[in-house]
């Protein structure tokens, strides 16, 4: 196996990135690059800890990452299963990756910047739905915006009915929950009453 260990290596492979690979490239959120997270429904945040690295989905309705300002984005955090993985993450080392896909289209939307996490009462209560303020905000300092082409997700088809995987032909969290607990959980009974504890606890 021919391993590639340093930079001039992968650039003999691959070449320089042509102009439009960096001028799209930014500091601040441009009107152009608003209107993806605006309309995004789903991100996935990437972290890095002492443990290692964790990237987590997020997903609210669209435009549930709110633009304080060209410089500064805000995530809330909703109920879940209380790991806290991404948020453990920001608390010892602040940088922070996300990705954004927009349902139907093929081009997503990179942030890199800098976050921290506030439980501010006022804020926390901005991002209410249905009367429910969310948990803690991450608020994100952008370092670097730019648009990714949609070339992976059109080789993937995401978005294309018919490539869609029935989800009876995988195994169910509660089947995986079942083994991985050692029978310790009772799968069945997991995946049968999931869907009532999950409308409970949506937001």
């Amino acid at each position: 196996m021919s391993v590639i260990t340093t930079v001039e290596q992968l650039e003999a492979l691959y070449g320089l990135p042509g102009e439009t690979s960096m001028v799209k490239e930014l500091d601040h959120v441009i009107p152009e690059y608003a209107a993806f997270i605006e309309a995004s429904a789903f991100a996935a945040l990437a972290t890095s800890g002492p443990e290692g690295l964790d990237c987590s989905p997020r997903g609210d309705l669209a435009g549930f990452v709110r633009i304080h300002d060209p410089k500064t984005l805000m995530m809330p955090d909703r109920r879940g299963n209380n790991r806290a993985d991404s948020l453990k993450n920001i608390i010892r080392d602040p940088r922070v990756g996300l990705l954004f896909l927009v349902p139907g289209c093929g081009t997503t939307l990179r942030v890199n910047g800098r976050a921290h996490i506030t439980r501010d009462a006022a804020l926390c209560a901005s991002f209410s739905v249905d009367g429910r303020p969310a948990r803690s905000v991450t608020v994100i300092h952008v370092d670097s915006v730019y648009f990714q082409c949609a070339r992976a997700i059109v080789r993937s088809e995401l978005w294309n009915p018919a490539r869609h995987v029935d989800p009876k032909s995988l195994p169910t969290p509660g089947k995986i929950l079942e083994i991985t607990s050692r029978k310790g959980i009772d799968g069945e009974a997991y995946d049968r009453e999931w869907p009532e504890r999950a409308k409970k606890s949506m937001w």
